[in-house]
This record gives C-alpha cells, sequence and structure tokens, in this order.
C-alpha cells in the first residue's frame, strides 16, 4: 500500500487491484453516481459487467494498471484510477472514479497526479484523458494539472484532454 494525502489533508492509501478485487469493484461502481458511471464508462452503465471487471482488475507490467484507494485502515473501496498504454508505449489513457459523498476533498486531483508520476515511471510521453464535455470538474481538474483539452474528432460530446511529458 502507498499511503498519499490529498492537498486538503485528506489521507488515503491505494494499491494495485487484483481479479480478486472484481466483487468489491462491482459494489464499488454501484455506489459511483450514475452520472459518474456514465462519465467513466461513456455510456449508460448501470452495473459494470463481469467482463469490464476482468478487464479493469487486469494487470500488464507498464501496460495496464488499476489502483485502488483506501482510508487508511478501511477495507471499502472509495477511488479507483486506471491507466493503460498504447502498443508503443507512448500514450497513456488515465479514468478516475470517486465515491460521491468523498469528492471535493482532493482525491481526484491526487491520484491523477499519482497515475501522471506512474504513466511518466512508464516511459509514456503523452497522458489523455476522454472526457464528457459535460464532465466539467474533471476537465476543469485536468486543465489545472496542465492538460490541454480539444474536441475528440466525429464526437461532439467529447473532449479529448491531454499532457505531454
Amino acid at each position: 500500500m502507498i499511503a498519499l494525502e490529498t492537498r486538503y489533508g485528506f489521507p488515503f492509501t491505494v494499491r494495485p487491484a487484483t481479479h480478486d478485487d472484481e466483487v468489491a469493484l462491482a459494489a464499488f461502481f454501484d455506489e459511483v453516481s450514475d452520472e459518474d458511471r456514465r462519465f467513466r464508462f461513456l455510456s449508460a452503465v448501470r452495473h459494470v459487467s463481469p467482463a469490464q471487471l476482468h478487464d479493469i482488475t487486469a494487470f500488464e507490467h507498464h501496460r495496464h494498471e488499476t489502483v485502488l484507494a483506501f482510508e487508511p485502515g478501511g477495507a471499502t473501496i472509495i477511488a479507483a484510477a486506471t491507466l493503460a498504454a498504447d502498443k508503443a508505449g507512448d500514450i497513456g489513457e488515465v479514468a478516475i472514479s470517486i465515491l460521491p459523498e468523498l469528492k471535493g476533498k482532493g482525491i481526484g486531483w491526487t491520484l491523477l497526479d499519482h497515475m501522471a508520476q506512474e504513466a511518466r515511471h512508464w516511459g509514456i510521453k503523452k497522458l489523455q484523458s476522454i472526457e464528457s464535455r459535460d464532465n466539467h470538474a474533471a476537465i476543469s481538474l485536468e486543465r489545472e494539472m496542465g492538460f490541454t483539452a480539444r474536441a475528440v474528432e466525429g464526437d461532439p460530446a467529447l473532449m479529448l484532454l491531454e499532457r505531454q511529458f
């Protein structure tokens, strides 16, 4: 477990997800708001499928990893962040979800920073996030962290945010 603390002083720990976490991760995503599930999966998803959970918890060294966040000493997932690299290992995509009652504590900022550090460690040169245009909070946070935004060609409902390393 890695101990992290947000800029607001909220402590939490993260560790890599494994396939053994699929049931707990399903329960986590059931607690995430409908809107946030839509933002995370870019479609209306009531429940995350077993196949999606299996993919999220897959680990491939320097290619794909999901980290789970917990309050110190806690066993309930409070957030999840996934980093996936392209085949060349040059571009990584990140996606983060947080329980609704814990938003506004800086967890998203801290997780994004943690995943950006991991991406640099992997040798990724560009970190991306695909966001719904309606996800103003994520777009604002990513811009604060140095991401630039542009429209996704062919899909006016989406924005591509990118940060070069």
